[in-house]
This record gives C-alpha cells, sequence and structure tokens, in this order.
C-alpha cells in the first residue's frame, strides 16, 4: 500500500457532490482498506458473479461482460501474486478494485457498479469471507480432535488423578480424561457449522432500498453457495449478526483450547509431572539455563482473552445502531480478521502440542493413589451394607483425616482400626480401595470404567468420520 494518490472529495468517485477536498486526517480515519484489503479475492468473486447476471437479465451487453470479467480476472491475478497496489485514496478494497479494472479496460469498467451499492457489496465480501474462515476452523477443529483421540486410544488403560478445585477426587482414565475434550471440541464443531444459518446473500439490496434493475438475486445467491437471500433490503445492509454470531462461536472454541492448553500447563509442572511437551514447543531462560518454559500453551491460554474482547468490542459498536448503513460497521472486520487469524494458529498450535504429547505413566498411577481419591468409593461400600450415605460419608472422612495424619494410604489401615470406625467395615474392604476395581466400578453410562470408556472411543471415532464427511462434502 502507497499514502500516494490521496486525493480530495471532488476526485473520488462519488465527487460529484463535493466542492472541496477532503482533509487528509479525515481520509486516513475514513479509509478502511489498511485492513480490509484482505477481502479482495472475496470482492472479486462477487463481482464476477453480479456481472454474469447484469448480462443475463439483459443490463449489462455481452462485449462489455466479456470485458469486465477479462479485467476482473487479470486483478485476481494480480492480488495472488502481490502485484496489486492499493492507496489510501481507493478508500477500500471495493473501490481500489474498481479504479484498477478502470485502468485495465477503460470506461466500461464502471459499469460493474450498475445495480449494487458498496453497501450490499461490502457484507456480501463479508459473508463470502466468513464463510471460508468457518469452513477452515472446521478441518483445524477436525485435526485436534483426531489428536486427542489417538492420544485417548492410547492411554484407555492409564489411570491418573481426575480433579475438583486443583485436588485429587477421584482416579480415572487418561481417555477419559483427553475424551472430554473431543466432545468439547465436537460441540464447537456443530457450532461452526450452525453458524451457516445467519449467512443470507445480500447483493441486490442497493444502498439500503433496493436498486431499478430486474436483478435475478436467486441466480447470484446459486452461483455464490448461498442457501438463502436477504428477503429485506434495509436488514441486508444493517446486518452484523453473522460477524457478532461468528465470534460468539470462535471465543467458545478458544475458551475449550484455554482450558485445554491450561492442563497441559499443569501437566508439564516438575510438581505434576504426568506429561511432557515436545521441545519444539517449549522455550528456555534467559537466566535460569535448566527451564524448558511451556510458552505456547500459555499463549495459547492468554488469546481466549482477545476473543471475548472482539466480541464485546463489537456488540458495543452494534448496540443501538439505528438502521441502516453507517460508517461504525466497517469497524466489524478487524474484530473478524484477528479472531480468523488468531484461531487458526490457536488451533494449529494445539494440534501440534496434542499430538506431541508425552505421559508418564507410572508417576499419573501414583498420583492417582495418592490424595485419598478412592475414599467416595469407602462410602459407597458402607452405604452397600445398610449405613445412610450421610454417616457413610462422614465415617468415610473420620478414616481418611485418621490417616492423613500419619501419611498413610487407605489400604494400610488395619482392620481394627477400621472396625473402631465402624462395625460394617469387614476384609473386603481392601479390594475396595484397590485402584483399578474403583475405577471399574464407575459403570454408569459415560464413566471412566473401561467398558464405558471403550463406548466412548467408538462413540468419538464414529462422530470423527461423520465431521470428515461434512467437511469433504463442503469442499465437493
Amino acid at each position: 500500500m502507497s499514502d500516494q494518490g490521496v486525493t480530495g472529495g471532488i476526485d473520488k468517485p462519488w465527487g460529484g457532490r463535493f466542492e472541496s477536498e477532503q482533509d487528509p486526517l479525515f481520509e486516513r480515519l475514513h479509509a478502511s482498506i489498511p485492513f480490509d484489503n484482505v477481502l479482495a479475492p472475496f470482492d472479486i468473486a462477487g463481482s464476477q458473479a453480479h456481472v454474469r447476471m447484469l448480462a443475463d437479465v439483459g443490463v449489462l451487453s455481452v462485449d462489455d461482460r466479456d470485458q469486465i470479467l477479462t479485467g476482473l480476472g487479470q486483478i485476481a491475478r494480480e492480488v495472488q501474486t502481490g502485484a496489486f497496489i492499493y492507496t489510501l485514496a481507493d478508500e477500500d478494497i471495493h473501490m481500489a478494485i474498481e479504479r484498477r479494472l478502470i485502468e485495465i479496460i477503460g470506461p466500461v469498467g464502471g459499469k460493474m457498479h450498475t445495480g449494487r451499492s458498496r453497501n450490499d457489496q461490502v457484507i456480501l465480501d463479508l459473508h463470502l469471507y466468513l464463510r471460508s474462515a468457518v469452513r477452515g476452523h472446521q478441518k483445524r477443529v477436525a485435526g485436534l480432535m483426531e489428536a486427542l483421540l489417538e492420544q485417548a486410544e492410547w492411554g484407555k488403560d492409564t489411570v491418573m488423578p481426575g480433579y475438583t478445585h486443583m485436588q485429587r477426587a477421584q482416579p480415572v482414565l487418561l481417555a477419559h480424561h483427553l475424551l472430554a475434550y473431543f466432545f468439547a471440541l465436537e460441540r464447537d464443531w456443530q457450532r461452526l457449522q450452525e453458524w451457516a444459518g445467519c449467512s443470507w446473500m445480500p447483493l441486490g439490496a442497493g444502498a439500503l432500498a433496493g436498486v431499478n434493475y430486474p436483478l435475478d438475486r436467486e441466480w447470484v445467491a446459486a452461483e455464490l453457495g448461498f442457501e438463502r437471500v436477504a428477503p429485506n433490503a434495509m436488514d441486508a445492509v444493517a446486518a452484523r449478526d453473522a460477524a457478532f454470531s461468528y465470534l460468539a462461536v470462535t471465543a467458545n472454541c478458544a475458551l475449550t483450547l484455554s482450558r485445554l492448553a491450561g492442563e497441559l500447563v499443569l501437566w508439564s509442572t516438575q510438581e505434576y509431572g504426568l506429561a511432557s511437551l515436545p521441545e519444539s514447543w517449549t522455550s528456555g531462560s534467559s537466566i535460569m539455563p535448566q527451564k524448558r518454559n511451556p510458552d505456547g500453551a500459555e499463549l495459547v491460554r492468554a488469546k481466549a482473552a482477545g476473543f471475548l474482547a472482539r466480541l464485546q468490542g463489537l456488540g458495543a459498536v452494534l448496540k443501538g445502531l439505528p438502521l441502516a448503513y453507517n460508517s461504525d460497521l466497517q469497524e466489524d472486520k478487524p474484530y473478524v480478521f484477528a479472531s480468523k487469524e488468531e484461531l487458526d494458529l490457536c488451533l494449529e498450535a494445539m494440534t501440534a502440542m496434542v499430538r506431541g504429547l508425552t505421559f508418564d505413566v507410572a508417576k499419573a498411577r501414583v498420583a492417582a493413589e495418592g490424595g485419598y481419591a478412592q475414599a467416595t468409593d469407602v462410602a459407597d461400600y458402607l452405604a452397600g451394607k445398610g449405613l445412610p450415605f450421610r454417616e457413610a460419608h462422614w465415617t468415610a472422612g473420620r478414616l481418611v483425616a485418621m490417616l492423613a495424619r500419619e501419611g498413610r494410604p487407605l489400604s494400610s489401615a488395619s482392620l481394627e482400626e477400621l472396625r473402631g470406625l465402624s462395625p460394617l467395615f469387614a476384609q473386603d474392604y481392601y479390594s475396595v480401595v484397590e485402584l483399578d476395581r474403583v475405577v471399574a466400578a464407575k459403570m454408569s453410562p459415560g464413566g471412566t470404567a473401561p467398558p464405558r470408556v471403550a463406548e466412548q472411543l467408538a462413540l468419538a471415532w464414529d462422530r470423527l468420520k461423520h465431521v470428515a464427511a461434512e467437511i469433504d462434502l463442503q469442499a465437493g
């Protein structure tokens, strides 16, 4: 981009109404091209469909159509190779492309804008951009789901502690824990899939009232892959719910990634020692030679804040904004563009980290055996012998308190000590607190017992196949 070519209002394509030049500072404030230039491929695609339709309905001649399409094809190649030049004087990517088209084919290029406004043009471009962004996210989410599922298959026999309040709570299988993130990501994927319900084809709305030409909006919608045409012109140009919904969906996905990243940070600490991140996703210290810091996971965790801020930012822009188009609306794009790039980066980074994770099976088991994580099973054991659960819970708590004073595990309690707390304790107590039996006892649907985890794994593979099929269908 160059600042050269800045002109006054009288020299703009819309300058017939004006008798003096714009303030250069206003031009800087007004111009969106420093950020909306990324819409160039989508603007060209929309213009190509619009021009073909204009020729089909007799608004443009076939010769005009062909000249314009040839010029747009050249601009598309310039955009792809980085040869396309724009300036602040262009204001936005739409005017930059039109200016370049007229340079290439002459005044006939000005016919391209027949029957449309920048108002419906810009929202069309945004919808096309968002649709492309969503499909890219879906592929990357599916990649992370697959990485988690592969690790879960590896960890289907590994016992680890499950935590509540960051305290050891109950033992679970590693696969069970990883599958929790798989199914959370599946919901994120589904929300991305459902986003399409917000996307209506807006071109043909004009500035806000429609246009004076017999446009075939349904044809344009089909050509560009939209299922529906926006039924109201004013709503078409003023609505930004597709952008707001997109930011909400991406923010939700970023929160899932942030929680997973937080666990990777904890698991990789020396205090936990449950897992190790690949060296390629860690860094060292400038002063402490021994350090290997989980920076990759920490940064993914932190980036969720930006997604939430952008969602709130666009909401603040839209709140109380009267119909129809206002320049406030061009501020939707920096939020959208940033979230798109950041989510792609975070998904790819997290996929690489998960694929490279290694787990310390022995340490995970030791951790699961510590912290009295079998205490709930002790309470259930007493309840099964007729003691009301609340009393059973109290008795198990007294047992833990007694053993904790000496740092002894539940399996170390003598039968005499146990019967001092309740006559219901018997020799079978010792099998109750055995770690694998505790895990195997969680047989309720969705539980961590090996047969239930096997069911979850099978379901997850089936869901992943469905996701892959949907992605292939979109690509086709």
